[in-house]
């Protein structure tokens, strides 16, 4: 058996069987088994097709596991990288495989030479990757990582052309963000590198990626708690280090998708993978490669744009369609669409002789988008201006570019069916990647259309220009069309795609119009047809009754500062708030008070402990607003999606069970101790009575340690959130030791449904209507009124209008929310008695999916299970 096998992976057929004939020359007697992956077979012409095949790879592994004791695969480039990476899940064989980072022809001679010597695995990986030395040298060129290096691996070393160059500085950071590194972190690292080489690399086994590519830092795949290792011009990677270090500005504890009460699942498009068979620039990460949903029919080149573009079946009138509610509010108006989408370009071929003049339009059609994208951006603000500025980003992708021109140049493409195609395979890159940033497939395919309106002179599809109120309807939206809604008669948006974490659904929220996303079959509803958009449900009604417009609509009134039932029942509403900023807006729109203070504003953006004195000056102004009313300060929170590098653990292997909230302070008795120092100065100084709560609490002993280290600091009044499903049923005993309690829906809702919140795909099951949610609520509520305490609400349950009223007849006596969700909640409470709410609650807790809990309080609460009865239009608060 021989020592080591090569497996050849290349787009050309014949580059492939021209470096495999001059390999053999090396060592005569063809001592080292090669096996050749190369090409896609031919046309109908019988000319060769450019392409790799993972199966055919997987294929050559397997052949060359029968005779050899390890394997090289050497690839040229591209897709290339990634059919070898697909082709590791998909063999058969258990031979150690190492795929190498070194250049195709020169690495597959040194290889050769290496493993007829009877070298190790390692040793003919490291020869092939040290392949250029020489070259190098004679030319006096920059030489290449040193032999020995390797190439990646599942559990190998670093891949030599990480390592920085003679004259760059390479440096290690850490992923702190919630979020990793999504869209808005990827247009910053672009923008800090500014042109400067810079290349960053996922440790320990990621291949290099080029800052000046937003497409490929989109598909970096960093999440948080991984280390990037910077590599290039020492100034950028200073400035990008920094912004590491500061999480990308999203360090503030808020999580990156507020979680609502979604149905549906991710869709067949984003569970379907990537293609291997076409050109990408760069490799796909390990998230993408472990999708569990990965199949062979998708590496056989599915088409998944094409497949995501098929017509939906006409949705018939009267009928509801379902999504994910991610925006509150109900609007009634008539269906508007967005103009006739840019079609796809025919797969004509351009002669020979004009294929240069052809590449050489795409670059400059690429610059007039990136302008126009900049000027719109320009004339927005906040998160419409940052994600505008993303797109742009993309837009000027250079690597995207030379991609499409270099399809031109080698297959006869036109200019615009390159970026169609270029466009295609970046656009799978991601929806294989799943999450956050298959979402962000809709951002690639606005810039595609754009570049290919200007290369064929075709209108780009918009915003209707209208006066009169509309919903508008359309497949997704790219950013760049959902920020100038703000600007339009838009009142409603509903989309056939998309997720709690895309574009369209951060700014609905951000601009206060209702929206559903993820509807299928709204691509169906004719244009004019009125429908009735829920937010908050994720309903569309088709042709609702009669006489509900929007201009009949009953307006929500301001919020007064008085949350109360229509007997006069008093329930507090207060406001969820994360540093001084949120108190002051919160108290400009009468909340009663804070139900959440969020104080880990003081620590994310940390490297070390703040100091008592500084945290007493923040703290100061989150209470002053409310000096004399209700503040509950809620004690830090770090851990899981929030790490500290002072206080938490960089390798937990499970940190959203793992050391995490009072689990920290537990851990780091003297962090509490000088926060709730902090808290009761800050109270003093104010004149305010803070009341002190700790998070993730499981046990009774937890609970009354906690409660005697605040009175110990002074603080009157000590409470816990419910946050496990272990507290919630320990309900009664810990209301015996504490002062108060407050629900923590969000994380009570995943723990009890073992979903990550901020999972796209688990959404179902991550809603407050679960009828195991909402009986352990009841538990909690149960146990509060036999204890005479109060029981809060802070999580997204509170702020959700057709829940709330289940909540108070659960027992609940306070709600907290976002400021916007105060008026809202009261126009909705004030309908209603205290028996009213425990007819709603009863009905819920009876029902046996969250639907039908759902559509159970609807009955009974007089209305039907969309809610047609109320009429609430967006408020701008």
């Amino acid at each position: 058996m021989s020592a080591v096998g090569i497996v050849a992976v290349s787009h050309s057929l014949r580059l492939a069987e021209a470096a495999q004939e001059l390999a053999a020359q090396m060592v005569p007697g063809g001592t080292v088994p090669i096996a050749v992956a190369a090409g896609a077979g031919t046309d109908a012409d019988g000319a060769p097709i450019l392409g790799t095949d993972a199966t055919k790879v997987a294929a050559a592994i397997d052949e060359l596991a029968e005779v050899c004791d390890g394997v090289l695969v050497l690839m040229d480039l591209g897709s290339a990288v990634m059919s070898a990476e697909f082709a590791l899940e998909l063999r058969a064989s258990a031979v150690p495989v190492r795929l190498a980072s070194a250049p195709f022809v020169e690495g597959l001679l040194a290889a050769t030479v290496t493993a007829a010597q009877g070298g190790s695995l390692d040793d003919v990986a490291a020869e092939a990757n040290g392949a250029l030395i020489a070259k190098s040298a004679q030319l006096e060129d920059e030489p290449q990582a040193p032999a020995g290096s390797g190439g990646p691996e599942l559990d190998a070393s670093a891949p030599a052309s990480a390592v920085s160059r003679p004259g760059e500085e390479s440096r290690t950071v850490v992923v702190r963000n919630p979020a990793g590194v999504h869209a808005r972190p990827a247009a910053l690292i672009a923008q800090a590198a500014a042109g400067a080489e810079l290349r960053l690399r996922r440790l320990p086994d990621g291949d290099p990626v080029p800052a000046s590519s937003m497409m490929r830092l989109l598909a970096f795949g960093a999440r948080p708690g991984d280390e990037v290792q910077l590599a290039g011009d020492p100034a950028a990677v200073e400035r990008v280090a920094a912004l590491f270090e500061d999480g990308f500005g999203e360090m503030d504890g808020t999580p990156p998708a507020p979680g609502t009460a979604p149905s549906g699942s991710l869709s067949e498009d984003a569970r379907a993978g990537a293609s291997s068979g076409t050109a990408l620039s760069g490799s796909l990460s390990e998230d993408a490669r472990s999708a569990p949903e990965t199949k062979r029919g998708a590496l056989a080149g599915d088409d998944v744009s094409s497949r995501s573009a098929r017509a939906t079946p006409p949705a018939s009138p009267g009928s509801t369609l379902r999504g994910l509610g991610v925006s509150p509010g109900r609007a009634i108006a008539p269906v508007a669409q967005l103009g006739a989408a840019i079609a796809e370009p025919p797969a004509d071929r351009v002669p020979d002789a004009a294929r240069d003049t052809e590449a050489e339009r795409i670059a400059p059609a690429a610059a007039e988008v990136v302008a126009a994208l900049r000027a719109t951006a320009a004339a927005s603000d906040g998160e419409a201006a940052q994600i505008l500025e993303a797109t742009a980003l993309l837009a000027a992708d250079p690597d995207f570019a030379a991609g499409a021109a270099a399809r031109v140049r080698a297959d006869g493409a036109s200019a615009a069916r390159a970026v169609w195609d270029e466009a295609g395979d970046q656009e799978q890159v991601l929806r294989g990647l799943g999450g956050r940033l298959a979402e962000r497939a809709a951002d690639v395919r606005s810039v595609r259309d754009r570049i290919v309106a200007r290369l064929t002179g075709q209108e780009v599809p918009g915003i209707p220009d209208r006066t009169d109120p509309f919903v508008l309807v359309a497949r997704d939206l790219a950013p760049a069309e959902t920020a100038t809604l703000g600007r339009s008669a838009c009142v409603g948006l509903v989309t056939e795609e998309g997720g709690p974490t895309s574009h369209t659904a951060i700014l609905a929220r951000a601009l206060g119009i209702p929206a559903v996303v993820g509807a299928a079959g709204a691509e169906g509803i004719a244009a004019g047809t009125t429908v009735l958009v829920d937010g908050e449900a994720g309903t569309v009604r088709l042709d609702p009754p009669a006489g509900e417009t929007v201009a009949a609509a009953d307006q929500i009134p301001e919020f007064d500062g008085a949350g109360v039932l229509a007997d006069g029942t008093a329930i507090p509403l207060l406001a969820n708030v994360g540093g001084a900023a949120d108190a002051v807006a919160a108290a400009e729109v009468r909340a009663q008070g804070v139900g959440l203070f969020r104080t880990e504003f003081c620590f994310l953006d940390r490297a070390e402990e703040p100091t008592v004195a500084e945290q007493v000056a923040a703290y100061r102004g989150v209470l002053a607003p409310f000096a004399g009313r209700k503040v509950v300060v809620r004690t830090l929170d770090a851990g899981s999606d929030k790490p500290l590098p002072f206080a938490t653990a960089a390798d937990e292997e499970n940190p959203a069970l793992g050391v995490r909230g009072l689990r920290v302070a537990l851990a780091h008795p003297a962090l509490l101790a000088h926060q709730l120092e902090a808290i009761a100065a800050a109270g003093a100084a104010e004149g305010a009575y803070p009341e002190v709560m700790a998070p993730m609490v499981a046990t009774v002993d937890e609970a009354r340690d906690f409660a005697a280290a605040c009175h110990a600091a002074g603080i009157a009044r000590a409470g816990i959130m419910i946050e496990t499903p272990a507290a919630a049923l320990m309900a009664p005993e810990l209301f015996a030791v504490v002062d108060f309690v407050s629900l923590g829906t969000n994380d009570l809702t995943q723990y009890t449904m073992a979903a990550d919140r901020l999972s796209a795909p688990l959404g179902a099951l991550n809603g407050p209507w679960q009828p195991a949610v909402l009986r352990l609520i009841a538990v909690v509520g149960e146990a509060g009124r036999a204890a005479g305490k109060a029981v809060g609400v802070c999580g997204e349950a509170g702020g959700d209008p057709a829940l709330a009223p289940v909540l108070v007849g659960l027992g609940v006596t306070s709600l907290s929310m976002t400021a916007r969700s105060l008026a809202r909640v009261s126009a909705r409470l004030r309908t209603l008695t205290a028996e009213d709410c425990r007819r709603a609650a009863a009905a819920a807790l009876g029902s046996a999916t969250a639907v039908e809990a759902q559509a159970a309080v609807a009955a009974v609460l007089g209305e039907t299970s969309d809610g047609t009865r109320i009429r609430e239009t967006p408020d701008s608060a």
